[in-house]
Formats: C-alpha cells, structure tokens, sequence
C-alpha cells in the first residue's frame, strides 16, 4: 500500500511515517517509480509504535522494542534480552509514577470543582 494509504488506515501523518522509516521503526519497499510500497503488517506496526510512544518511550527505545513484539497482536516475541528487560522496567515504573502524579492531579482538580460548585470535596 502508499504511504497516504497507511496514514488513512491509521490515523497517522504521512510526515510521521517517513520519520518512523528513519528512525529505523519502519520499512517499505519501493515502486519502479521511487513510491513507498507498505505490505499489510505496516499497520499494526505503526499502530503499536504509537502506542509506545503514547507510553513516553523514545524512538530509540522503541527501535530496541518493536523486534521483541509481534506486530499482529502485540504479543511478545523470543528475542527480548536481560538488558532490554532492565530498560523496560523502568519505562513501565515510570509510567506508573505518572499514573499516580495524574490521578493526584484529578482528585485536585475535583476538589477544587467541588468547592467552586459549593460542595464539600469528595473523601477519597
């Protein structure tokens, strides 16, 4: 498929899409006239990718990653080495202390709506 075809399948900017191919996250062949041609297992990749960077996870990051997932279903491959296990557990600990700086942020922001609408704050 041409890459307008893979930005319409997925949501994602023909732009965005040539840098994934520079950033190595991404591969197409190409036409006889120099088109970029995607096959079908394009978009889950690039669906995953912006899953991984949706997470917070850095281009580099997620070039160490994407070949230890499986594109159709995100699962795990078997090449994930102790190192990238390492990195990735602190990605995903530091995912979880933005989880618990938003959710303290949301019981702020809903005391504060509370007092403004002339309630009394939630106890939570």
């Amino acid at each position: 498929m041409r890459i307008g075809e893979l930005a319409r399948l997925t949501g994602v900017s023909e732009r965005s899409l040539r840098y994934y191919e520079t950033q190595g996250l991404l591969t197409a062949d190409r036409t006889p006239g120099g088109h970029r041609d995607y096959a079908d297992w394009a978009v889950d990749r690039v669906i995953r990718i912006q899953e991984f960077y949706a997470a917070g996870l850095s281009s580099s990051k997620i070039a160490e990653l994407l070949p230890c997932v499986r594109d159709a279903d995100g699962g795990p491959s078997a090449i994930a080495t102790p190192r990238l296990v390492g990195d990735l557990t602190t990605e995903r600990e530091r995912i979880d202390r933005q989880i618990t700086d938003l959710l303290r942020s949301r019981e702020v922001l809903d005391e504060v709506i509370a007092t403004a609408e002339g309630r009394p704050p939630a106890d939570g």
